[in-house]
């Protein structure tokens, strides 16, 4: 049975719109038009599936969720393939390799109704793993050298965007101030469709957070995302899908809610201590001796072997708590 509601084509390409103001400015034509159009092919191409699907039988939501997930990581790896070096003709195959493992994980973690967080972060596991066999595979073949292998999997788009974090949180945190006069309520599509849910206030200010989360970085998006209810999450998502949002409510408004809203958000996730994080991995290498790490790592930078090797001694080697837990539970799925 179809997914009701569920604009696959459309949501894709509004996605695909969004890309465009996100790709690096020092890609030429041709490299800005792959990343666009790849992400374009597979965010439909997976639309299309779920939306035929009649065995699993995804919500709007769901749909929505691994549809956009699958255009974040084809917009990711399409950007790191462009920064590689690796020659064109190779990149197709490693991107569909890479989309079909994030389809059928995000099928099957969603299946399963497994945590959010759980999910993104199994997801993003199997993309990196993907992709780095991808490139070791290239270098078996001889079809490229150790050195452009080296590179290539040095890449990482969502780390460096990831590390943009700071000024995101800056403009978030300088918008509720640009203004904060209340106005009077206005009719229109987003308060219609919240009546029957008898929370006005809460979707109206989901609805600004979704207007504000547009204009921002993806991964920023998601890892603020991670730390709201999973309804709430889905509800701003879906919001942000509306290409029209920001004429359905008054800016006024909006900033009343922004300003409602600054100190409420979620803060960091505090489980993820260095602490802990270095006892992960001082449990993890219990199973394995020096040799064997050093194996597992060896396609991985620099920073991450320093990170490893110095949890290793009982230290933290100081890089970002979320990036860190990523390589833990890298390691951990290795076991």
């Amino acid at each position: 049975m179809a997914i009701e509601g569920f604009d696959y084509k459309g949501f894709a390409q509004n996605l695909a719109q969004q890309a465009l103001e996100l790709i690096p400015a020092d890609f030429n034509d041709n490299q800005k038009n792959y990343v666009a159009n790849t992400l374009l092919n597979f965010a439909t191409i997976a639309g299309q599936a779920l939306y035929d699907d009649t065995q699993l039988n995804f919500n709007l939501d769901q749909a929505v969720m691994i549809t956009q997930i699958i255009a974040e990581w084809s917009f990711h790896k399409s950007v790191d393939l462009v920064r590689s070096g690796i020659p064109q003709q190779y990149w197709d195959p490693i991107m569909q390799k890479i989309a079909f493992t994030i389809f059928e994980i995000a099928k099957n973690a969603f299946h399963q109704n497994l945590p959010q967080d759980q999910c993104l972060q199994l997801i993003e596991h199997h993309v990196k793993k993907t992709y780095l066999d991808c490139i070791a595979e290239l270098k078996d073949k001889n079809l490229i050298d150790q050195g452009l292998m080296e590179r290539a999997a040095s890449q990482s788009n969502i780390d460096a965007m990831m590390q943009q974090q700071v000024q995101a949180e800056q403009v978030q945190a300088q918008v509720p101030q640009q203004g904060a006069a209340t106005a009077q309520v206005a009719t229109n599509p987003v308060q219609d469709a919240m009546q029957p849910l008898g929370a006005d206030a809460r979707v109206l200010k989901l609805a600004t957070l979704a207007m504000l989360f547009q204009k921002m970085k993806q991964e920023k998006v998601q890892t603020i995302l991670n730390k709201f209810n999973p309804d709430d999450a889905q509800s701003v998502i879906k919001f942000m899908g509306m290409p029209d949002l920001g004429d359905k409510v008054d800016p006024n408004i909006a900033l009343r809610c922004l300003q409602e809203i600054k100190t409420n958000l979620p803060h960091g996730n505090q489980t993820l201590s260095p602490s802990k994080i270095v006892n992960k991995i001082q449990n993890v290498a219990q199973y394995f001796d020096r040799s064997q790490l050093e194996q597992k790592l060896r396609l991985e930078r620099n920073k991450v072997k320093k990170f490893v090797f110095t949890a290793l001694e009982g230290e933290y080697y100081e890089i970002p708590p979320k990036v860190a837990n990523i390589i833990a539970t890298h390691l951990e799925d290795g076991v």
